[in-house]
């Protein structure tokens, strides 16, 4: 099958994800959907969107993904890579298992998706790689944030290495650092109402510009905040 322009989105099942499928379905894209409980969403047609059993911690899954993508639509012209996890621990507190999920998940998973995905990417030219990162990939905003903030600070290094890997080839890549996003995740850690952080559904408009935009205007990084903050 030849489609339109394809995107595969980890941790698509709810929250960022969700939405930024939900977004780029409405824009035409087709869709892999990567979740770990993988269930069509009501607005979704089986042409268009494709489920497929991801676990960010089976170093095998990204290769079979791109390749189970490859097969049912030809191509690929996006990642998404969505999927994170936060474990509140100092980075003193933290075990040598919490490193490692933490580093596996947020770090390792993205990076492995994009390699499986570069030839066609490459093909595509104007690939698009966008990594959903954190303002806690800035800053360490306190010391319970040291954890995430270690796996944010190399998954936004992760992105720029991308970008200058695949330059040449058309590839394009953004580190997307958002703060307190309405998503059960935020809704964990702080008391904030939803309607004081950032809308999921905004920063899936804020994607699908970013993976609209022509090869010559890149964006290495885009911040967003729902609050002030000294430096974001």
């Amino acid at each position: 099958m030849t489609a339109g322009r394809v995107a595969l989105i980890s941790g698509a099942n709810r929250g960022i994800g969700a939405e930024v499928a939900r977004s780029l379905w409405d824009q035409g894209w087709s869709l892999s959907l990567g979740m770990r409980k993988p269930e069509l969403p009501d607005w979704a047609d089986a042409d268009r969107v494709r489920l497929f059993a991801y676990d960010a911690d089976d170093i095998e899954a990204e290769a079979a993904w791109v390749a189970e993508v490859m097969a049912a639509f030809g191509r690929i012209d996006a990642i998404v890579a969505n999927a994170g996890i936060m474990i509140p621990k100092t980075v003193i507190e933290a075990d040598e298992a919490d490193f490692e999920a933490t580093m596996a998940v947020n770090v390792r998973a993205p990076r492995r998706l994009a390699k499986a995905a570069w030839e066609p990417l490459a093909a595509s030219g104007r690939g698009r790689v966008i990594i959903l990162c954190s303002l806690s990939g800035k800053r360490v905003k306190s010391a319970s944030a040291g954890l995430y903030s270690l796996s944010k600070f190399a998954a936004v290094a992760l992105a720029h290495g991308i970008r200058h890997a695949g330059w040449d080839a058309g590839i394009r890549a953004t580190a997307v650092c958002p703060g307190f996003v309405a998503t059960d995740m935020a809704r964990g850690l702080t008391n904030r109402a939803d309607d004081q952080m950032t809308d999921p559904r905004d920063l899936a408009r804020i994607i699908a510009m970013l993976l609209d935009l022509p090869n010559e205007a890149s964006v290495a990084e885009f911040a967003i905040n729902c609050q002030l903050e000294e430096s974001y």
